[in-house]
């Protein structure tokens, strides 16, 4: 009887130091989750968190540095400053989740600007339709790009620096290189300079218009199919091919969006500018991607979203008024933003190596 009792406890007390398969692999999870993964997981499912924390960081500094910053006045100006960046952005944006890029992006806003304006300064066309066809211009350019891509499968960025040269010699060619003053065009195409405020901000309708894109494209990337589809294909195309998803179809529309975009974003620029100059917005498309890069979004596709961009272009712009009011020579804040690329780089390789 003593023997028996003795040998259950021994048993009871060896299955209790053998750890189960349940403990295990409780075990095995809590130690690959430690606080660094949980952060690369973190900023993996929100990758919009990085850019605001340090847009936020850039505007307490700046305030700090110089009180003025943080005056209505300066952050209205600031906001109208980089609504043309961020609108061209949104559509840089969708091209780069498929792990593409569009170095063409300053070509067809300018192309669609110009027809656009010359159509209604020059030729007599109404100014509905005017817009209506410089849109459809921005339009046709993203679906020249994304035919390029698709049907001939030329690398995005080669289809898109031909393009650019094509595009900008066409816009040229067509105004002869002479811009057309804000006087001569229609009140619809001059609307998007509109000035309006908004409690002690001063904004002007062009920002309305680049905002109400922003909704739209955010809306569409998280809440439809074709959305889900666009980050999948970024992310793994030839499993998104196997899982049914037509690949040359949605890499197609997102160069064609993109252009559409371009062109909305082309009749805020003439607001902007007062009027339409075929020389403007030389950086554009550097300074695009820079705000993508810098708002989360990874150059390798499948993660990033509008409103990180949005972010990034918000965050490039601070730079650039917070150190021109810091007395700082313009130069560091070409530095500054080269070191924000890189270290915004450097963050999405990190955040690859954990995906949750």
């Amino acid at each position: 009887m003593m023997r028996g009792t003795v040998k259950d406890s021994e048993a009871t007390s060896s299955a209790a130091a053998t750890p189960t398969p349940h403990s295990a692999a409780e075990e095995l999870a809590r130690r690959q989750h430690t606080p660094a993964q949980r952060v690369q997981n973190l900023l993996h499912s929100y990758p919009a968190i990085s850019p605001a924390i340090l847009l936020v960081i850039t505007v307490i500094v700046f305030t700090l540095l110089n009180s003025r910053f943080g005056q209505p006045a300066t952050l209205s100006l600031m906001i109208q400053q980089t609504a043309i960046i961020a609108g061209l952005a949104v559509g840089q944006t969708l091209i780069i989740l498929t792990a593409g890029i569009d170095l063409s992006v300053g070509a067809i806003t300018i192309l669609a600007m110009m027809v656009m304006a010359k159509l209604a300064a020059d030729k007599g066309v109404p100014a509905p339709i005017a817009l209506l066809l410089g849109i459809a211009t921005g339009a046709a350019a993203g679906a020249l790009n994304g035919l390029l891509v698709t049907k001939i499968r030329l690398p995005p960025f080669i289809a898109t620096l031909g393009t650019l040269s094509i595009f900008t010699a066409v816009a040229l060619l067509y105004t002869k290189g002479l811009l057309i003053q804000g006087t001569d065009l229609p009140p619809l195409l001059n609307w998007t300079g509109k000035t309006i405020s908004i409690g002690s901000f001063t904004l002007t309708t062009g920002v309305l218009v680049v905002l109400a894109i922003y909704v739209v494209v955010g809306f569409a990337l998280a809440q439809t199919a074709w959305g889900k589809h666009v980050y999948s294909v970024g992310d793994e195309p030839e499993a998104s091919r196997l899982a049914g998803i037509r690949v040359t179809r949605v890499l197609f529309s997102v160069y064609l969006v993109a252009g559409i975009v371009y062109g909305v974003t082309a009749w805020a620029l003439i607001g902007r500018a007062g009027g339409a100059d075929p020389n403007s917005i030389a950086g554009a498309n550097l300074e695009s991607i820079t705000a993508v890069v810098i708002g989360g979004t990874s150059l390798f596709g499948g993660r990033g979203g509008v409103l990180g961009t949005l972010l990034g272009a918000l965050i490039v712009q601070s730079f650039a008024l917070g150190l021109s009011l810091a007395g700082v020579d313009d130069q560091y804040r070409i530095f500054a933003v080269g070191v924000l690329v890189i270290a915004a780089v450097t963050v999405d390789q990190w955040i690859r190596q954990v995906k949750g």
